[in-house]
């Protein structure tokens, strides 16, 4: 083996080694979601109905609902992951851990829609 071939292996494995994510990763995720959520509900709520009439102005609220929809099912689904390990200890199978994961995924979809 050459001097060359081993400094190709040194930096592949150097380039190549398992990195952590930052420990509040999860946390600034989340906090990014819920945002992202409750703007496209405030963009949602102040729609003007007179307003829709005119094919031009349907971009926004779409794009809010789109927008809307996409970060809270990634936030339900975030939160969700984030307890499975609880539910896992829980269940004595997998049917019951597939029951209790539909269970939290609906109390969860309920906390992230808007009461109405």
């Amino acid at each position: 083996m050459t001097a060359g071939t081993a400094d190709f292996e040194a930096l592949l494995r150097e380039a190549l080694a398992p990195v952590d994510p930052p420990a509040d990763l999860a946390q600034r995720l989340e906090l990014t979601l819920v945002n992202l959520t409750e703007l496209a509900q405030d963009e949602l709520e102040s729609w003007e109905l007179r307003s829709m009439r005119d094919p031009r102005n349907w971009v926004r609220p779409a794009a809010a609902a789109v927008v809307g929809a996409t970060a809270g099912t990634a936030l339900v689904v975030l939160r969700v992951r984030g307890r499975h390990r609880g539910r896992q200890r829980q269940s004595g199978n997998l049917i019951e851990l597939g029951q209790r994961t539909l269970q939290d995924f609906a109390e969860e979809a309920r906390r992230v829609l808007p009461d109405r």
